[in-house]
Parts: C-alpha cells; structure tokens; sequence
C-alpha cells in the first residue's frame, strides 16, 4: 500500500473562527439546498445546475450568519462555562 501525503496548511491563529465558519458553511450549505432540492422538485434534468445556483446563493447567506453565531456564542456562552 501506498502512502497518501498529509496536506498541511499553516495560518495565523486569528483567521482560525474566519476559515472555520467558512468549512462549515460551504457544507451545510451544500447539504441542505441539496435536500431541499431534491424534496422540492426530486432529481429532474437539470439538476446539478439548479443544485450549484442554489448552492451558491445559500453560501452567501450561509457564511456571514455562521461567523455571527460563532462569535456569539464563543464570546458570550462559552466563556461562562468553566471546562475541565
């Protein structure tokens, strides 16, 4: 068996919640206009179009909303809870 190579990205610490928020974004994104899609129209011609435009129009909305919800709740729930 072959080895596959570790990709490793270094970055600064601060932009650690900016590319989070963007990973998890670009995903639920994909997810739920997926479902969505298949639940509205089912799998029709066309299909992987109409999933990239509303894919693509769900991530606008998806990633500025996910980066507020981050900062709120790492800024003022979390810091109130005391780990171990």
């Amino acid at each position: 068996m072959s080895k596959i190579p570790t990709i490793r990205i270094r970055t600064r610490r601060k932009y650690y919640r900016l590319i989070f928020t963007g990973l998890m974004a670009l995903m639920m994104s994909l997810i739920i206009s997926s479902a969505l899609l298949l639940v509205k129209v089912g799998y029709v011609d066309g299909f992987f179009t109409e999933l990239m435009h509303s894919w693509g129009l769900a991530f606008i909305f998806a990633w500025p909303s996910a980066y507020v919800c981050a900062y709120m709740v790492q800024e003022h729930v979390l810091s109130k809870i005391e780990f171990y």
